[in-house]
């Protein structure tokens, strides 16, 4: 995923707001516990909330649209969201140890009024999206989807949307290249303006040269929770010859960091800015 040159990055490591405090409009309403994304768009999509003492053993998610995009400020090492404590409290509940079904997140989306996000690229990202009112996406109906379609809607809307990935449960995922496994995925980097994971960072081991090297989304192939592996689309010999990634320090990208990262040129072993 590249930005446009003449675009000033704000870059964020993801696992540095684990357990940062999420204040409402009229208090606190626990902690960050978990970033869910989806491996179409590589955006995160829901900011997953450990509500602590304030309703004891339950998860809520928050909306990346009500966590000020475009600022991600800390207030005393809080985040402040846009939301009362109501809402929140009201909200679809999730069970922690159920994936995330296309029919919870139409409950969700209806429930706060945003558009879905995927009905601009197709049901999964993948094209031939729809407008609704305004502009706004909408889910096709069934009759109006090819057979495959359907029958892949059918299955996320009960089942869980398989293009959904917790943050945390990907770290610590072995990358697999084209020619073995190398290495393994210790952070993920997003653009706190438009929530894009722009670097999945790679830690590659002692056997490896024990250093962090940057991948971007273009390069991964596919994520495999059955095997905890991602596939990536480069060589060993081109991650170990990768320029060594430091993660930005929390609260931001340094003045001095660069808006595009060093990665892993796809088609050779060499690096590319």
């Amino acid at each position: 995923m590249k930005m446009p040159a003449d675009k000033a990055v704000n870059l964020r490591s993801i696992k540095q707001l684990y357990g940062i405090k999420l204040r409402a409009r009229d208090g606190e309403i626990g902690h960050v516990s978990d970033l869910y994304f989806d491996d179409q768009q590589w955006t995160v999509r829901y900011v997953v909330a450990d509500t602590g003492t304030w309703i004891p053993g339950r998860l809520v998610l928050i909306p990346p649209q009500a966590i000020g995009i475009g600022s991600l400020c800390q207030e005393g090492n809080r985040l402040p969201v846009d939301l009362s404590r109501k809402q929140i409290e009201d909200s679809p509940p999730i069970e922690s140890h159920k994936p995330v079904s296309l029919q919870y997140e139409q409950d969700y989306f209806r429930y706060y009024g945003y558009p879905v996000y995927w009905g601009m690229g197709g049901m999964y990202g993948g094209g031939g999206g729809m407008s609704g009112v305004a502009g706004f996406p909408v889910v096709p109906t069934m009759c109006q989807m090819p057979e495959e379609e359907r029958d892949r809607h059918e299955r996320a809307h009960h089942d869980g949307n398989p293009h959904l990935r917790s943050t945390q449960a990907i770290d610590g995922y072995h990358i697999q290249t084209s020619d073995g496994k190398i290495g393994h995925v210790s952070d993920f980097i997003m653009d706190d303006e438009s929530w894009a994971i722009c670097h999945l960072v790679v830690e590659t081991g002692h056997w490896f040269a024990g250093k962090q090297i940057a991948i971007s989304p273009e390069q991964i192939d596919r994520i495999s929770s059955e095997e905890s592996k991602v596939f990536v689309n480069v060589t060993k010999e081109a991650i170990l010859e990768a320029p060594e990634y430091y993660v930005p320090p929390f609260g931001g990208a340094s003045p001095d960091a660069p808006a595009s990262l060093p990665t892993l040129n796809m088609s050779s072993k060499s690096v590319s800015l």
